[in-house]
């Protein structure tokens, strides 16, 4: 399994969407969609070829239960890097450009 780190924006990404479902649906939801997403990192994580190239370099990961996907790349046979949690709905080219 590769190790997953996060751009340093990406973890800005995931504390405004946390702190979105906390102050509109509560800390339980907020809760469920931090543990969705850890799931789909580790899934990343083990087989990131298995999502399907979004823009030349980045793959793209939706979540199950959260209208919210995941962009990242596969920086070496060891990492990958989560550049983008966003929005299903968000801009398509949002966090595009981080490294």
């Amino acid at each position: 399994m590769k190790r997953a780190v996060y751009h340093v924006e990406a973890r800005l990404d995931v504390l405004e969407i946390v702190e979105y479902y906390e102050r509109q649906a509560g800390v339980e939801v907020a809760d469920r969609f931090t543990a969705e997403l850890e799931r789909f990192v580790e899934r990343v994580a083990e087989t990131p070829l298995a999502y399907r190239e979004f823009e030349r370099g980045i793959r793209r990961a939706n979540l199950n239960r959260f209208p919210h996907h995941i962009l990242y790349r596969i920086l070496n046979e060891e990492t990958i890097k989560v550049i983008s949690v966003k929005h299903d709905h968000r801009r398509p080219s949002y966090g595009t450009r981080r490294r």
